[in-house]
């Protein structure tokens, strides 16, 4: 009996990412063909260069999601911390000679210590105000790459990175494979760290703020430390996806600090799922490869001989996007990872966690109130207030 009940414990689900991170390593040594899908093989460098840019950005995503979906924090400024990444890399490799392990160690610490700061004025105010304030400190950013003081980010033409400082391993067409697995390593280094830190003590407390953070308080616990964690968190990683984008791109550009950006990541979320690891790393790589396809598809003959009323909206694929954002709102709230929960209560007859495991709306600050009155847990001590840090 005990046996049986240990096989049935062993969820297949919770091998499923180990199995999709061994068939995306394996994907480059695949030569099949995918009409309509990709213009070549599976393990051609234009594919394996859109399928790169793909990974990247479902990391950026799920660290977005990490403030949006797991705490309730709406940034407006999260493409900062993404430029912040690939400038200053760009820069240490570029004008100060350096190495790419220096350049990455010096990215870490200003990935740390600018939503740091960012983060500790902003978390100050909450709701509109917060996500007003990053804005702001995002559009600076923006106004500070694109007026090039000194020569240094390149303005509006962008800034191309040296070569001669990166390994020669991630330099050129033919190494597309090798930026290709680091992208895939950032994206499982990514989900690796998401997945502890949020059924992590502070993790628990994250989902408890975003669901009613006056709660939280009166269980003796302070959400401003948390909150501030999990901001620079969320930075730190979106810093190295921006250094992971700087490689596969060979250059830095202006369009990764806008606003836009960050509202681009918005919508990778819903589209996937807030508060689903899989359901942002879904987001955002389908998000991406549309972009990338619209764009192409806006381009092509079967659109430009189109009438005017259906070329004009076919020829913008951020119409295309946004309408996609609109129907997924209002026709399936959840995105992507919602809808396929409400199939499994359908097929199971019973309710599962909202996604990844993680408690059902509704019943985060409940089970934290019961750690608290057992004196374990999350709220050990509740009686004295903790800042988390």
């Amino acid at each position: 009996m005990r046996g049986d009940g240990g096989v049935r414990g062993l969820r297949p689900g919770r091998f499923a990412p180990l199995v999709v991170l061994v068939v995306l390593a394996l994907l480059p040594y695949s030569t099949l063909q995918v009409p309509g899908l990709f213009d070549g093989v599976l393990n051609s460098p234009g594919t394996l260069q859109l399928l790169a840019l793909c990974l990247v950005f479902g990391g950026v995503a799920l660290s977005y999601d990490l403030l949006f979906g797991f705490t309730g924090l709406l940034s407006f400024g999260h493409a900062l911390y993404f430029a912040a990444g690939t400038y200053v890399a760009n820069l240490a490799l570029t004008e100060l000679g350096w190495g790419l392990g220096p350049a990455l160690l010096l990215t870490s610490a200003v990935g740390i210590a600018l939503p740091l700061l960012v983060g500790g004025v902003a978390l100050r105010v909450s709701g509109i105000a917060f996500s007003m304030v990053t804005l702001a400190t995002a559009q600076v950013g923006s106004i500070l790459v694109l007026q090039d003081p000194g020569g240094l980010t390149g303005g509006e033409e962008g800034l191309a990175v040296a070569r001669d400082p990166i390994p020669d391993a991630l330099v050129g067409v033919f190494n597309t494979v090798n930026k290709y697995w680091l992208a895939l390593a950032y994206l499982a280094l990514v989900y690796l760290v998401v997945t502890w830190v949020t059924n992590s003590r502070a993790g628990h407390v994250w989902q408890a703020i975003r669901e009613n953070e006056r709660r939280v308080e009166v269980l003796g616990l302070r959400p401003y430390g948390f909150k501030l964690l999990v901001f620079v968190l969320a930075g730190l990683l979106a810093a190295f996806g921006g250094v992971v984008h700087l490689l596969l791109l060979g250059g830095s550009t202006p369009r990764v600090t806008t606003a836009d950006f960050t509202l681009g990541l918005l919508v990778m979320v819903v589209l996937g799922g807030a508060g689903s690891r899989w359901g942002a790393v879904l987001g955002g790589v389908l998000y991406t490869y549309l972009d990338s396809r619209l764009t192409d598809l806006a381009a092509s003959p079967a659109v430009q001989d189109l009438p005017a009323w259906l070329r004009v909206p076919l020829s913008e694929p951020l119409f295309l996007l946004g309408t996609l954002f609109v129907l997924v709102v209002f026709f399936v709230p959840g995105g992507i990872a919602g809808l396929v929960s409400r199939l499994r209560e359908r097929r199971g007859g019973r309710a599962r966690p909202a996604g990844d495991g993680t408690p059902p709306p509704g019943r985060v600050v409940e089970q934290l109130r019961d750690a608290a009155g057992r004196g374990a847990g999350v709220g050990a001590g509740a009686g004295r207030p903790h800042d988390g840090t």
